[in-house]
């Protein structure tokens, strides 16, 4: 006969403890007569061998003429490494939260909870800045009045809570079969098969329709604004596969919102040169305050993004990152002052805004120790507020001064106005 049997023994320090039932597959070794025997095992006591007792580490078979024959070879299998091991997520390892709002929650519900990221805001903040710089920005430039400056930004604020977690579901749903590998991701929903990826994918479906919803709140020239950066969205968990710049493309989707802010307070930046010119300088400006922060939040996984294959421009420049948060810094605070310059701003905002952001970049940039995990999230968590704070307020500042100024604040409730920009939009459409 033709067919031959091949036992497989392992050295004692290598031996299974036990062996899974499904045989992964079979592949050819050493010609078409040989086959070979792939399974998964788990390494641990000694003296236990593989489909029988064998003492020598060989595959042994029946030749065709009925004698005997031996090949020796070398296992090259790639083992597991232990601390591999060590991050694959068990179901013990999981504990449900006992502190914050998702505790409060229905048990069933948590896992969504946690997919859209409720227990962590600081990325909801960090997307929801850049909608509110636009848009106090447009408030200064159209002497919009405080009430419609307000809703307006509240809006801004549930529509930002809404695309972050739509965002961070499409995440884990890329990277299902990454995310179980890496310490800090295992536990997440998906990764511990709390969710599967059809819930996932039926989760982000209503997370969208609602920001769908949300949006149409505005006038309707948001619209062209807004949908597009769904692109940007979708694309970043592909980017982390293929460049060591994905936090360049995540910049583009989390910055987007400097361009919301002034159509949403019934500026069309196509027949408005000046203001888009703000714009772009504005979105210029966060793209590089993205990068930097993210940059900084890519230290706490540079260690398992290696191991696993996924791309960061923290590895790519691990050597030099300070330098390169430093020269984000410059840039940041050199586009947003440009975006001031180009709309006509007053001292209230030449000196708080770009004064505030260089102080506070360069704080996290010298106290940051890349190295810690620790530190690293917590300036990541709490510089959204340092620095977002910081431009906020200086841009409300200026806000307010022009108003006083000018001495002319629209008088238009805040309904009146959203009609009067929403009839301003359809005049410009038709």
């Amino acid at each position: 006969m033709t067919t031959r049997a091949f036992v497989l023994a392992f050295p004692k320090a290598h031996s299974p403890l036990a062996v899974l039932a499904r045989t992964q597959k079979l592949r050819h070794l050493g010609g078409p007569r040989y086959r070979w025997i792939y399974t998964r095992c788990h390494y641990a006591q000694p003296n236990s061998t593989l489909f029988g007792k064998v003492s020598s580490r060989r595959a042994v078979g029946l030749g065709s003429q009925g004698h005997q024959q031996s090949r020796s070879f070398q296992d090259t299998r790639p083992s597991i490494p232990p601390e591999r091991l060590s991050v694959i997520p068990q179901p013990s390892d999981y504990q449900p939260p006992t502190t914050g709002l998702i505790s409060y929650l229905p048990k069933s519900w948590i896992p969504y909870a946690e997919l859209a990221r409720l227990d962590k805001p600081a990325g909801t903040y960090y997307l929801f800045f850049p909608c509110l710089f636009s848009t106090l920005m447009a408030a200064s430039y159209t002497h919009a009045p405080l009430l419609a400056v307000v809703e307006t930004s509240a809006l801004f604020f549930i529509g930002a809570l809404i695309m972050r977690g739509a965002g961070c579901t499409i995440n884990d749903l890329w990277d299902r079969n990454l995310d179980p590998h890496v310490a800090r991701t295992r536990l997440r929903p998906i990764a511990r098969r709390a969710v599967t990826p059809f819930q996932g994918l039926t989760f982000t479906g209503f997370q969208l329709l609602a920001g769908l919803g949300l949006l149409l709140q505005f006038p309707t020239s948001c619209l062209y604004y807004g949908i597009p950066s769904l692109l940007l969205v979708a694309t970043y968990p592909l980017a982390k596969r293929v460049t060591h710049y994905p936090q360049f493309v995540l910049g583009l989707a989390f910055s987007w919102g400097a361009f919301m802010g002034f159509p949403a307070l019934g500026v069309d930046l196509i027949s408005d040169p000046v203001a888009m010119k703000a714009v772009v300088a504005l979105y210029a400006s966060c793209i590089s305050w993205t990068v930097l922060y993210d940059m900084i939040y890519a230290h706490m996984d540079i260690r398992d993004d290696a191991r696993v294959g996924i791309k960061s421009i923290a590895l790519r420049h691990e050597k030099e990152t300070k330098a390169v948060l430093s020269c984000l810094a410059i840039g940041q605070t050199g586009l947003l002052a440009t975006a001031g310059w180009i709309l006509g701003a007053g001292p209230a905002f030449l000196v708080s805004v770009p004064a505030s952001t260089a102080a506070t970049l360069s704080l996290m940039i010298w106290k940051v120790r890349l190295k810690e995990v620790s530190s690293c999230w917590w300036w990541f968590k709490y510089g959204a507020w340092f620095t977002g704070g910081g431009i906020s307020v200086g841009l409300l500042a200026e806000y307010l001064a022009q108003t006083n100024e000018t001495g002319h604040e629209s008088t238009v409730a805040p309904s009146a106005w959203k009609e009067l920009v929403i009839g301003h939009t359809s005049q410009l459409n038709t």
